[in-house]
Order: C-alpha cells, then sequence, then structure tokens
C-alpha cells in the first residue's frame, strides 16, 4: 500500500510528489510545509487543518451533478439542499460553509433549539431552514419567529403531538410564517453501521395511519396547504444504491397518494441525508458502490418516473448530506512522539564476561545476519528465544539475560524485516512475524476526542504518514494514543493492514495525518482524560494560489478545561497554594515551586515535543 490508498479515498484533493502528500490546490504545498508553519508559530501537539476549498468543492459537486440530472431527463422540480448542523456545529467549518453557501442558496437543518439559533444567525436569507428530530413548543416558537425574520422554514414533525403544538403556536401569534413537513417512516431501511435511522422500527417518522391522521387533522384546522414537504431519512451513509432506490419509490409513491388526498401545495421530498464517502484504503474493501452522478441520477430519473405514472407534478428534491460535504474538509495531523521497539538498542545490552550459551548464539546471529542467511537466522533467534524464556522461569538465568535476549531478537527480527522488505516479503514466516511483532507508533492525540466513531462504532478512517513516501514502509503499525485507557489504540489488523516506516525519532519527525473527519468527529468528542479539542487552523488560497494560514485557534489550557468541568479554578489554585506553603518551609523554595505551578497550571493539555 505505498500510496495508502490516496487513490481510492483522495477524491483527487491529496497527490505524493518527492515523498511527501501535497495538497491538489493552488500552489499545491505540501501538508507538512504547513504543519512545520504552524508550530514555528508555538501550536505544538495535535493539529486540525481546515481547507474551506473542499467544502465548495464538494457542494459544486452535490448542486452540479444535480443539476445535470435534472436537464438530462428534463425534470420538472428544483434542486435544493441544507446543511445539517448536528454534523459540525464548530465556528470554524459553519462561517466557512455559510459564505460558500451563499452562491448555491444552500441552507441549514436544525435539530435543537441551540443548532435552530445559529441557523436564524447565520444563514443566508435567501436559502432554506429545515428543522428536523423531536420539538417542544418553544422550539416550535423559535421556528415561528424565524419564519417572521423572513427566513423560508418547513418544520418536519416527527409525531402527531408536535403537529398538535404547531396549530396551538399559530393560535397564540394568529398567524402561520412556517411551512409544515412530515417524516415519514419508510419499510425500507439501509445498511452498515448507521442503518437504523431507516426501516420500521425507526425511531423518527409517522406510520402510514399516522400521515393519514395528520392530513386529516389538518383538513380540519384549515392548513393543509401549509404541508409542503415529506422527509425521509434511511442511514448517515448509505453505502449501497439498492436500499435508496427503494426508498425513493416508496416515498415517491406517499408523496403521489397525499397530492391526490387534497394536500395540491405538497412540492418537495427530502431524501435526507446519507450520500456516501469512500473511506476505505482498501479496494476489496471499498464503502460505497456508486458515484455522485449516479446518486442523483437515480433520484431524478425515479421520481419523474412515478410523478408521471401518477399524473403529479413533479416535486422539488432536498437533500441533507452533510457527511458528504463536510468530511473532506478536515485533516487531522498527529505527532509521533515514541516508537516502543527503539527501546530495544545494541546500546541498551548489558553483555557480561561470561554469558548463557544461548545468548551468545543470539549475539552472533546479529553480528552476522545478511541478505543470504536472514530467512534462518531469523528462525533460530525465534527458537533460542522460546528456550531462554523457559530457562527463565526456571530460573537458569537472571533478569539481564532476560533482557540481553529480548533485544537481540528484537534486532535480529528488524533486520530480517529490512532484508525482507528489499525481496518482498516473499517469505510467508517473514511477512507473518512482522504481522505479530508490530511496531507500536504512539502519537500525540486521543482517539476518544479525535475519532470517537473509530472507538465507538468500529468506523476508520484513512491513515497516513506525511512525508517518506518515496521509501517502502516495513513496520505493521498499531497506533497508541496518549490516554491511559487500553481502548485508546488502532490496532493493526491482517484484514485492513497498516504499514508504516521506521524512523528514528531522536533524529527525525515523523507526522501522521487521519483523514476525512470533518464530520460528527469533533462534537461527538469525548474529554476523556481531560484531553479536549486539538489544535485547530483554516488554510486558505489567495487568487495567486498561495496557501495562506488564515485562523489558530490553541487547544485548551489545563485551567480552562477544569473551568469547562465546572471546577472553581479560584478554589483549586488557593488549595494548591496551601498544600505547598504547608508543605515548604523554604521561602524562596516555595516562591519558586508556586510559580512553575502555575504555569504548568497554564500549559496545554496535549504533550509537548521536548
Amino acid at each position: 500500500m505505498m500510496n495508502y490508498g490516496i487513490d481510492i479515498w483522495g477524491a483527487n484533493n491529496f497527490f505524493i510528489e518527492n515523498g511527501k502528500l501535497k495538497i491538489n490546490y493552488g500552489n499545491q504545498p505540501a501538508l507538512i510545509d504547513i504543519v512545520k508553519e504552524i508550530e514555528e508559530r508555538g501550536f505544538q501537539g495535535p493539529i486540525l487543518i481546515r481547507f474551506p476549498h473542499l467544502i465548495r468543492k464538494q457542494i459544486n459537486s452535490l448542486y452540479n451533478s444535480f443539476k445535470k440530472a435534472i436537464k438530462e431527463f428534463n425534470y420538472k422540480g428544483k434542486f435544493k439542499a441544507v446543511f445539517p448542523l448536528k454534523v459540525n456545529q464548530f465556528p470554524t467549518f459553519v462561517k466557512p460553509l455559510i459564505k460558500i453557501a451563499e452562491k448555491y442558496n444552500y441552507g441549514l437543518e436544525a435539530g435543537s433549539k441551540a443548532e435552530l439559533i445559529l441557523a436564524m444567525t447565520y444563514n443566508n436569507k435567501n436559502a432554506p431552514i429545515t428543522i428536523n428530530g423531536f420539538k417542544d413548543k418553544d422550539m416550535i416558537r423559535l421556528a415561528f419567529i424565524a419564519g417572521f425574520m423572513g427566513f423560508d422554514v418547513t418544520i418536519t414533525i416527527e409525531g402527531l403531538n408536535e403537529l398538535k403544538s404547531i396549530i396551538e403556536v399559530s393560535k397564540e401569534y394568529h398567524k402561520m410564517p412556517v411551512n409544515i413537513g412530515i417524516r415519514i417512516r419508510l419499510h425500507t431501511s439501509g445498511v452498515g453501521i448507521w442503518a437504523k435511522s431507516g426501516g420500521i422500527e425507526s425511531k423518527f417518522g409517522l406510520s402510514s395511519t399516522e400521515i393519514i391522521e395528520a392530513v386529516d387533522i389538518l383538513k380540519k384546522e384549515k392548513m393543509l396547504d401549509k404541508l409542503k414537504m415529506i422527509h425521509f431519512h434511511i442511514g448517515s451513509q448509505i453505502n449501497d444504491i439498492s436500499p435508496l432506490k427503494k426508498a425513493i419509490r416508496e416515498s415517491g409513491n406517499i408523496y403521489a397518494d397525499l397530492r391526490k388526498m387534497g394536500a395540491k401545495n405538497l412540492s418537495a421530498i427530502n431524501i435526507g441525508g446519507g450520500l456516501a464517502i469512500e473511506y476505505s484504503q482498501w479496494e476489496e474493501f471499498r464503502d460505497k458502490n456508486y458515484s455522485i452522478e449516479e446518486f442523483s441520477n437515480d433520484v431524478v430519473y425515479l421520481l419523474k418516473e412515478i410523478s408521471n405514472k401518477k399524473h403529479v407534478p413533479m416535486p422539488d428534491i432536498f437533500t441533507e448530506s452533510g457527511r458528504f460535504i463536510a468530511s473532506p474538509s478536515t485533516v487531522l495531523v498527529a505527532p509521533v512522539i515514541e516508537l516502543f521497539s527503539q527501546e530495544y538498542t545494541e546500546k541498551a545490552l548489558k553483555l557480561k564476561e561470561k554469558n548463557p550459551d544461548l545468548v551468545e548464539e543470539l549475539y552472533d546471529l546479529y553480528k552476522s545476519i545478511n541478505e543470504n542467511n536472514y530467512i534462518e537466522y531469523f528462525h533460530d533467534a525465534l527458537d533460542h528465544f522460546e528456550s531462554l524464556l523457559t530457562l527463565f522461569d526456571l530460573g537458569y538465568i537472571d533478569l539481564i539475560d532476560r533482557s540481553n535476549s529480548e533485544i537481540l531478537v528484537n534486532l535480529i527480527i528488524k533486520k530480517a524485516i529490512t532484508y525482507a522488505t528489499l525481496k518482498g516479503f516473499k517469505n510467508k514466516d517473514l511477512k507473518s512475524i512482522n504481522e505479530k511483532f508490530q511496531e507500536k507508533y504512539l502519537a500525540n492525540f486521543s482517539i476518544f476526542q479525535s475519532l470517537p466513531d473509530f472507538w465507538g462504532l468500529g468506523q476508520r478512517f484513512p491513515i497516513m504518514p506525511l512525508t517518506k513516501l518515496n521509501v517502502t514502509p516495513n513496520r505493521s503499525a498499531t497506533i497508541w494514543d496518549i490516554t491511559c485507557d487500553s481502548d485508546g489504540e488502532i490496532p493493526f489488523s491482517k484484514q485492513f493492514p497498516l504499514y508504516l516506516h521506521d524512523v528514528g525519532l531522536e533524529k527525525e519527525n515523523y507526522y501522521l495525518g487521519f483523514f476525512l473527519v470533518g464530520a460528527y468527529q469533533e462534537i461527538l468528542g469525548m474529554k476523556h482524560n481531560l484531553f479536549s479539542y486539538t489544535n485547530e487552523a483554516i488554510v486558505t488560497f489567495d487568487s495567486e494560489g498561495n496557501y495562506e494560514i488564515e485562523f489558530l485557534e490553541p487547544t485548551q489550557k489545563i485551567r480552562e478545561i477544569l473551568i469547562d468541568l465546572d471546577y472553581d479554578i479560584d478554589e483549586i489554585e488557593r488549595e494548591l497554594k496551601n498544600n505547598i506553603e504547608s508543605a515548604i518551609d523554604d521561602e524562596e523554595e516555595r516562591k519558586e515551586i508556586l510559580g512553575e505551578l502555575f504555569l504548568l497550571l497554564n500549559d496545554m493539555v496535549y504533550l509537548k515535543n521536548d
């Protein structure tokens, strides 16, 4: 996997040149050069880098694809879209998104009161706002206020009680400044780890019986003209196009029947999110089986077919594909701070004047191994090591002998792997031992904070180093984060193998990039071990193609994250001072240690590259 599957997941956003990963935009800077510039400005540790041009690329791709399909099939409805704020509510993402969205009248979707406040504040006036999720009367009142502001607002009801609340609020205001949508509970469900968003047992949506009752209520209240949209959602990441086609047929027929039941202003089908992102680095394990063009063509063609068959107007098409828009725009970069095999060095040997025979033989194997005998010596070393461990258990050799054995065996394995790499790992035993004796790469980040979907759902993200990409990686890699939790690792997998380089960190820096992390990860991130959000940067390009680090936000300081957890920082500082004063008699020493303590209290939560 020399290129780390970049041709599978990269969408032509990055490329490799002269051993470096480069950004395929503007003057094509190397990502490592951007990282170094950020570090030169005093930002150490993990860095989350946002590229707004990739937000623009995804929005453009979505709109152009549907525009082309509408033209090709002579479709009479319009295409509209909103971004679901739940995918990424951070201002460093939302504000660039809103600026880019103005050209497309690309709107926002809110699923909570706080998200609705963001939509009311930042959404472009000509762009729609849709409101999903469970609602109380206060949230509905907020939606009405958004309508009074002049926004095109659609409240999607998740149950009949919400419809009754909308009617009650409309009577409070004596006005109805919003449209009504109905979330329909389809029989069709998606596939994959997010499939439970759809299907008859889904958490959301109205059944067929409830939809009919909703129409009857609206007729009775003389508000059926406010029913403008039906909405469905079958999963956050629709891997297979087939369930989408079924969902379109099912929803299209519901739309047509509702029109015939008197909902003459019903004019839109919101197909929700689910447009998939290709996360895979391995050709045989692709995450989706369709393109954006196939997606849009199928939606447009099927809705036209149903509309013509049922003799109803072709509906406007809404999407809420947040993952597709957000994921590619953000990269997490984490420095590797330790390789655990590097404790096994020749300098660490403590050979005695008289060593056990097997230790002496291991030392001879280490000194004489070469490209002609490495397979034989590799097997001999493993046999010797097993025997030496048995001798240690029986008390015939001591801890120093055991340490020397471990060091020598690891040094022999590393030499054998080096020779095997040159010959393409043709020996199965060597390949197996490389998979078994993985290198542990300790990276300065928290999986729980930065990749919670990996920890919680097993969702894999593309991973690759930023440099040495002209050198064949030869170590099967397990990545450890810096939390004190055994789940804080990305283990090596034979099914999804990741190979990295054997680097000397005392001589060179080595950085790992985690890609497609712009959707959900930050907002779902947990402060496990009190590691907070990472350093953050926005990188833009000027008219001449030169990159600019437009915004930098440091990670939290220790005192700041304690304040976030509702600790009284004044109390903490007071108690720390009292503890020092009661323990240290010398005034000068007391002042020095107290000053150092308060400096450390203002240090960042992640590790420094000292």
